[in-house]
This record gives structure tokens, sequence and C-alpha cells, in this order.
């Protein structure tokens, strides 16, 4: 395969030096920035971070400053999640929708305060999206990126590590809710989030010059709990259910088919622009959706496009994201399927580069 040339259109991080000591072997390109994918090996990765704590360096969850006495307003504009009973100090996982309402991300949106909110995204130019609805709107809000840079902390071992860096209060912060915490006399935001399903939390470090102390400091006081760089797993992220912007669903899929209906209020998110869009899909329901799905057999290619789910020789839907699970014994799978055949038990065929496989719709997620 070939490389990639460095250019400075690749941004480097904060951390790129620590992450590039811990010996990366591969990256990705995200919000046009290389986010690390493997260091020892997906598999060898994978068993770490569910047994030990690793230092993952997400500065490409790029954030979306909105700032001002119409920042509540724009919020609520861009999803279709009802935010009236969100609160300073929390995290709101927000689908964010276009006037079709197909999804252009689905970040996670911190509120620091009434009028000032971060948007913490995936891999999309959603900046120019809000931008844009702000500057239309004549809104009284100032948007722009600021110099946050997120750093991850992840792994059944991570509360230990976060307390020796940031005091033993870390512990007390609960899901989905950050504080304050000082590291060098700089105050930082973090939250107990994280793209795992092992837990942890996501440092938003806002002072570039701190980067490498930060990352020093936490590699130097987790020496004795086996504390490694790491990065977000395709394994245990398939395996818990967490959808990647991009592969699993892209602005042709509105939430409900991404199975986030649980996140739209969309009778009362007054004001967000695919609200109408939105109401006719809700009250019609989806025809299709996305299922996690049991490709049978030995461990498959990697999934660098989806593949064909067939039924009978026709085809009711797509893999999106595939890995071999090597707790599970089994290709974990994410797919969207047609109602047909998205009950869970469904038997049906997915069209690999190896081959035609046997596969399962499964009720739930692995993890």
């Amino acid at each position: 395969m070939a490389f990639i040339s460095p250019s400075r259109r690749l941004r480097r991080t904060p951390f790129s030096d620590g992450v590039e000591a811990a010996g990366v072997k591969n990256y990705t390109i995200y919000n046009r920035m290389m986010l690390p994918t493997v260091f020892e090996s997906v598999e060898a990765d994978y068993r770490h971070l569910k047994t030990a704590v690793q230092v993952w360096d997400v500065s490409v969850e790029r954030q979306i400053d909105v700032k001002g006495p119409d920042a509540g307003r724009l919020m609520q504009m861009l999803t279709p999640r009802d935010l009236r009973g969100m609160l300073a100090g929390q995290c709101y996982y927000v689908p964010i929708v276009d006037e079709t309402g197909g999804m252009l991300n689905d970040p996670v949106a911190v509120k620091l305060s009434e009028d000032h909110y971060w948007i913490s995204i995936a891999d999309s130019d959603l900046l120019l999206w809000v931008k844009g609805i702000a500057y239309g709107y004549r809104l009284d809000v100032l948007v722009d990126e600021p110099d946050v840079s997120p750093l991850a902390v992840q792994g059944p071992k991570a509360d230990d590590l976060m307390a020796r860096v940031f005091g033993e209060d870390i512990r007390n912060v609960r899901f989905f809710r950050f504080g304050w915490f000082d590291f060098e006399g700089v105050p930082m935001v973090i939250a107990r989030s994280g793209y795992s399903k092992q837990g942890g939390f996501e440092i938003y470090m806002p002072d570039t010059a701190l980067g490498m102390p930060l990352w020093n400091a936490l590699m130097a006081a987790g020496q004795d709990l086996d504390v490694r760089a790491g990065c977000p797993n395709g394994i245990e992220r398939i395996e818990g259910g967490l959808l990647s912007y991009g592969n699993d669903m892209t602005d042709d899929n509105t939430p409900h088919e991404c199975g986030l209906g649980r996140f739209c209020n969309t009778q009362t998110a007054i004001g967000c622009v695919g609200r109408d869009a939105l109401l006719r899909v809700a009250k019609e329901g989806p025809v299709k959706q996305v299922r996690p799905i049991s490709i049978h057999g030995g461990p498959a290619s990697a999934a660098d496009r989806v593949w064909p789910i067939l039924a009978n020789g026709k085809k009711v839907g797509e893999i999106t994201s595939s890995a071999w699970s090597p707790d599970f014994e089994t290709n974990v799978s994410i797919g969207m399927v047609r109602m047909t055949h998205w009950d869970a038990g469904t038997k049906v065929e997915v069209e690999t580069p190896d081959g035609m496989r046997d596969a399962t719709v499964l009720e739930q997620f692995w993890i």
C-alpha cells in the first residue's frame, strides 16, 4: 500500500511526538489530521485496551466553538434532540441533520455555560455548515475552531491513572458529565466519555504547549498500570455498536435509520432545520436500520467498502463495518438492513471479498 506524504495540510497534533515515539504503525486521515489506528497490532491493542489503560491522541475530534447570546438557539437548529433541559456541565450526544433530515455528523455537545458550547465533531466539515446557519439566520453568535485538542484515557484502569495526575475528585465525574481540573496551573475540561466501551475520560487540552507535558505525565504516572499509547480500536468499536460517521452512516441516512431515534425529540425540538422532514420519518418509520450482524466462518478481509447483504439472491442491505473478534470468534459487523430482514435471528448471506458467507442478524451488539 502507498504511503501518505506529510504536508502542512495534514495537521500534526500537540501529541504527535509522543505518538511517534510510542511506535505508531498506521494512521487514517480524519478531519485533515492523522489519527493513529495501530500500535502493536489491531488484536494486541484490542486485548490491552480491555485489560489495562491507554492514552489516545484524538485531537482529530475537532471542536466547534459556539458562543454568544444566540448560542442556544443555534445549537437547537442543528439537532432534533431537545436541548432545553441541558445544563452547564453536561455532555449530550447530538445527531446533527440537514434540511432533509440526513445525518451530517454525530458529535458530542459540551455545554460550558448558558451561552457557550463546544461541538466535538466526527469526520466531516461541520464547521462550515454551522457557520452557514449562523450567518444565514443572522444569529448573534461567534462560530470558530478553538485551540482545543482532546486526549482520551480509556480502559478499566483509567480512573486510577487519572486520579494520579488530576486528583481523587476525578473519580466523582459522572458519565457524560465534565468537570474543570488543573494541569500545571491551567484549567481543563475533563469529561467521563470516550469512543470505547471500556470506560474512561476525554481531556479537552486547551493549550498546544501543554501537549507533551500532559502526555508525559500520564505515561510516567501509569507505568505500573501498564499504560500504553493506543487509539480507537476497530474490533472493540464494532463489538460495542459504536457507529462511525462516514462508515456506518452518511447524509443519506436519517437518525432513525442509524438507530438513534432515542436521541431525537423531534416534536419538541422546535427550530431544528430538519424537523419537518424527520417528523414524516418518525410517523412512517424507517424502511432500513442499523443492525449487528455476525458473519460466520473464519476471519474475513477488512471491510474498506460496503459488502452487499443478500437474501434469496436479492440485496436487502449492506455491511458497513466488520472485523474478526478474538473474544467472540466471529466476524462482528455493523450493517444497514431492510425492514423485511432486520429481525433478530434472520439468516442472510454477505458478499465479501473472500466470497459468499452465511450471516445472522442479532438482537444486540456484543458488549
